[in-house]
């Protein structure tokens, strides 16, 4: 699958022109799979597909979708470019060295994920990527375009499947993105039960129970194992209480 399965996603483009142009990009470096999270302009208008010239069918064949999760459904992996500077637990790395991961499970599909072109990534959004690139830019001028960013990452992406094609790659079994996100709530549903986090704590302490297990990279079994111990937990509390009440 390799690039074929790579999802870029735009997390609610409001240009259309910039629409047209990251479509123009993705096919110049062999990127075809579209993904729009709420765009907040019409990716069929007139100037959309006249800045696409040639790759207006990336545009016509991308998925429209209402949220983030939806948008990473199936995927092992995700990255997202941020320009905001992350705690120490979660780096901020260049493109160069961390895009290639995306590409480590050539046969199932990955993420890069882009924000608004002017705020870029909420907090709770960028809890869904495991990992965070920025752009390097000169100080004097640091802003950049969102289509010149997805231009860079198209071509370091692009580079590194060559790079690809002629080595051996080792393999791992990375759960899905919507499997770990089942692990998630069900984690969050235990501990609002057991009083460890209340409903105005829960969202920043998830937020942070998700950096730790996505640093972890965790495989498909590791994702069961940890769910069969919160359902052992979940049988041990009701067996409890129904002892308590005999």
């Amino acid at each position: 699958m390799g690039l074929a399965g790579l999802r870029i996603v735009l997390v609610e483009p409001a240009g259309p022109i910039n629409i047209g142009a990251i479509a123009r990009v993705m096919k110049n470096f062999g990127l075809y799979n579209l993904v729009l999270v709420n765009p907040q302009c019409d990716p069929l208008s007139t100037e959309a597909l006249m800045m696409a010239v040639h790759a207006q069918e990336i545009i016509e064949s991308a998925v429209l979708v209402a949220t983030l999760p939806e948008a990473l459904h199936g995927c092992v992996r995700a990255i997202a470019t941020t320009g905001r500077v992350r705690s120490l637990e979660t780096p901020l790395e260049n493109p160069r060295t961390a895009l290639p991961w995306l590409l480590e499970e050539p046969e199932k599909p990955t993420a890069l994920i882009f924000g608004r072109e002017d705020r870029g990534l909420s907090n709770e959004e960028l809890n869904y990527a495991q990992r965070f690139v920025g752009i390097p830019t000169s100080q004097d001028y640091v802003a950049l375009n969102l289509a010149t960013a997805v231009a860079i990452c198209c071509y370091e992406l692009s580079q590194s499947a060559q790079q690809f094609d002629t080595q051996t790659i080792t393999q791992t079994e990375l759960a899905p993105l919507d499997v770990l996100e089942g692990y998630y709530q069900q984690l969050e549903s235990l501990l609002l039960k057991i009083g460890y986090v209340y409903p105005h704590t829960a969202a920043s302490r998830m937020g942070k129970f998700r950096q730790l297990y996505n640093r972890a990279h965790l495989k498909t079994r590791e994702v069961a194992m940890l769910r069969g111990i919160l359902q052992q937990v979940e049988w041990a509390l009701k067996n409890q209480g129904d002892g308590e009440n005999l």
